[in-house]
């Protein structure tokens, strides 16, 4: 637990909050997301929600932690940032209703569901590379056990400014719904990770970058943009790109596509589009 500005362990160690390396707060054996659930991500990409929820899995080499770098790998330019709440299972979990649902949930903790659209040409379907890159999936900074998911706020910084803010009253889906629905067919073992989904404004951040994402409750989890060691391998695969759909996506839906650039560098007002005539 924290007391000022340190962190106290359960053996009374005591340790700065600026000192502290931190791990994710569990180990799961798979993490499962919503696609669309907040209302202003809805609207912001003029749709409409399907009649029940749709998924997919991040792959558990995807897990970063509170401080911990975002990598976005040389050569790509599409990262978007996504603040999100994560679902956490404290004990095996298979055919339950959402009534039962709270009685399997170890807790909540916070979230980012960082996407590399560079790959959204090639990985549409499976989001794997999209979604399941090295590090595009911190969570933290610690779990919260005893806490009510209604009507809580949400909010994205990218280096200080408001980004993205919502109320979880928004999702059309809640927590418990999410889980009832998942375990129907695939068992939920302690520690797995459910993501709940982001309201609008998910936008590009570059290498420098200093993304935050708080919760009413949950604490704040930051994380810093940096560029991978390495760029993309270019003589095995489908390749990064560019294309009217990776742009749509990066800047939020119908947006006009002639000259679009992804906003560079620290500072960037990442939220909004430059369009050139």
């Amino acid at each position: 637990m924290q007391e000022g500005t340190q962190l106290v362990a359960d053996d009374g160690r005591r340790v700065e909050v600026d000192h502290a390396v931190y791990l994710p707060p569990t180990e799961p054996s798979k993490i499962i997301c919503v696609h669309l659930n907040y209302a202003s991500r809805v609207q912001e990409f003029m749709t409409k929600l399907p009649a029940a929820p749709t998924y997919f899995h991040k792959p558990v080499t995807a897990l970063n932690s509170h401080g911990g770098d975002v990598v976005r790998p040389q050569g790509c330019e599409w990262l978007n940032y996504e603040g999100e709440i994560a679902i956490v299972i404290g004990k095996t979990c298979r055919n339950v209703s959402p009534d039962e649902v709270g009685d399997y949930i170890a807790g909540y903790t916070v979230a980012n569901d960082y996407g590399l659209h560079d790959f959204r040409d090639t990985d549409s379907g499976s989001m794997l590379r999209v979604k399941g890159s090295d590090t595009l999936c911190p969570v933290g900074p610690a779990l919260v056990t005893d806490w009510d998911f209604r009507g809580k706020q949400i909010q994205t910084l990218v280096n200080g400014d408001v980004v993205q803010q919502a109320n979880t009253d928004e999702m059309e889906w809640d927590m418990h719904y999410l889980v009832a629905d998942i375990a129907r067919n695939i068992t939920l073992v302690p520690g797995d990770i459910l993501l709940s989904g982001t309201p609008a404004n998910s936008r590009p951040v570059s290498p420098g970058d200093v993304v935050t994402v708080e919760v009413e409750g949950l604490g704040a989890l930051t994380n810093t943009i940096v560029e991978g060691p390495t760029p993309i391998r270019t003589d095995v695969g489908a390749q990064v790109s560019s294309s009217e759909e990776v742009m749509s996506t990066a800047m939020g839906g119908d947006w006009e596509f002639r000259g679009i650039r992804a906003p560079r560098g620290p500072g960037a007002k990442h939220y909004e589009s430059t369009v050139e005539d």
